[in-house]
């Protein structure tokens, strides 16, 4: 159970079944949103906040369903705009734990400008980044991470655009907190759900999910059995980032960027390999950890950013108190008053 200094804890130990909406799931049979609801169900009853005190927002999109599908207070906006949404959700109830369902087209492209900024501020919410590569609700458009040259409904020839990569749009923006997982892991996306609420400031989630029908196996490179134990790189911070079916492969340092090196060639030992350190306020390495992408490199998963910093919720109620303990001004009567008065 977290403790928060804003947020009441439940009197009551709560179970996945409390968080179950009645509502019927209307995703499609295979759909990988189907484990990230699962694994909310799973981490919300851990994180042990009074029910009522949890919140989604989502704007337009697949992924945007997710309020109706858990049972907690939630609010469906428009597309683009939950971030907005949610930054007022947030300030004005700062006993609230506010979460976020959005797309890769919802938060990337209509509503990229709300992403940079929510980010930038570092108000605390935690941000679910279902980035299934494709415009799904919509049948198929490529979308602001559609890797170039794939073949979708809007690119027949194939995208001549260059694909964000989530990890370097979110530090660039000045992210405090970016994880990263699969679908397909339920147990990961668990524990990244929960690092995530216990970040203070905007945490942003990046879940590579399948979607079955207009961009199935997009992920596959990373997630098939054949090859995911070789191209999945799990952080844990104060650990040594090891990977490969046999442990065998690891991350070093060269020169000014990474590189990966075999134990036990050239001398290179568990020593020698790159420490995580997810709350380093420097973010040069989580950069390049967050751009890693095979077949260079493997994926990094689990949490690879969560720095300290000042929150815009919190320096809002500062201002708040600061400003009611100083100003001459405490009512609205002294307001009416205040100025040129005269009676009539």
């Amino acid at each position: 159970m977290l403790e928060n200094k804003r947020i009441q804890t439940s009197p009551v130990e709560l179970t996945k079944e409390d968080f179950v909406s009645d509502q019927m799931v209307k995703w499609c049979p295979g759909c990988g949103a189907h484990a990230i609801l699962a694994a909310v169900e799973n981490v919300f009853p851990r994180i042990g906040y009074r029910k009522e005190n949890f919140t989604f927002i989502s704007g337009i999109g697949c992924s945007s369903r997710f309020p109706y599908y858990v049972n907690t207070y939630g609010f469906h906006g428009i597309h683009g705009r939950a971030n907005p949404i949610a930054s007022g959700v947030k300030i004005a109830n700062p006993d609230l734990s506010v979460w976020i369902a959005t797309g890769d087209g919802d938060s990337m492209a209509i509503g990229g400008n709300h992403l940079i900024h929510i980010v930038r501020r570092n108000i605390d919410v935690n941000i679910l980044l279902f980035n299934n590569q494709i415009y799904g609700l919509t049948k198929g458009q490529y979308s602001p991470t559609t890797p170039m040259g794939s073949v979708t409904k809007t690119s027949p020839q194939g995208t001549i655009e260059h694909p964000f990569i989530t990890a370097g749009l979110i530090m660039g923006a000045q992210g405090t907190f970016f994880a990263r997982a699969t679908d397909n892991n339920v147990k990961l996306m668990s524990e990244v759900m929960y690092e995530a609420a216990k970040h203070d400031g905007t945490s942003v989630v990046e879940i590579l999910q399948n979607c079955v029908i207009f961009a199935d196996k997009a992920h596959g490179a990373i997630t098939d059995r054949e090859h995911r134990e070789e191209r999945q790189l799990f952080l844990k911070h104060g650990e040594p980032m090891i990977f490969g079916k046999n442990k065998d492969k690891g991350i070093v340092i060269r020169g000014t960027g990474l590189a990966v090196v075999k134990l036990g060639e050239d001398g290179i030992t568990e020593k020698d390999l790159l420490v995580h350190d997810q709350y380093s306020k420097d973010p040069a390495i989580h950069r390049m950890l967050g751009r890693m992408m095979p077949p260079d490199f493997p994926v990094a998963l689990g949490v690879i950013r969560s720095a300290p910093y000042a929150t815009y919720d919190d320096l809002v109620e500062e201002q708040i108190e600061y400003a009611k303990a100083n100003s001459k001004i405490q009512s609205v009567n002294d307001l009416l008053r205040s100025g040129d008065t005269w009676e009539i």
